[in-house]
């Protein structure tokens, strides 16, 4: 394993994912009364870690057929427009 690969890889999600509306409904749950905070805690990671693996597998299926390179350039130009949208929108 690679030890810069996973901090750069945890770090990026970790930031792309606080405050995030996966984050905030995770908050609303753990809000109620009588919630199960173990219980919700276990749904949203096993969420997370699923969502993770659609990429992982996607991504690497893509890659077979792809340049990475381009998909990195399709992935900025994504967060471009919806950054645009975004200050558009406010």
């Amino acid at each position: 394993m690679d030890p810069k690969l996973i901090a750069t890889v945890f770090i990026t999600v970790f930031l792309a994912e606080l405050g995030d509306k996966t984050q905030l409904a995770t908050v609303l749950f753990a809000a109620r009364e009588n919630s199960s905070l173990v219980t919700i805690f276990m749904a949203a990671s096993t969420a997370l870690v699923a969502s993770t693996a659609i990429g992982v597998v996607a991504g690497a299926t893509l890659s077979n057929y792809l340049d990475p390179r381009y998909l990195s350039y399709v992935a900025g130009a994504g967060f471009m427009l919806i950054g645009a949208w975004t200050i558009w929108q406010a």
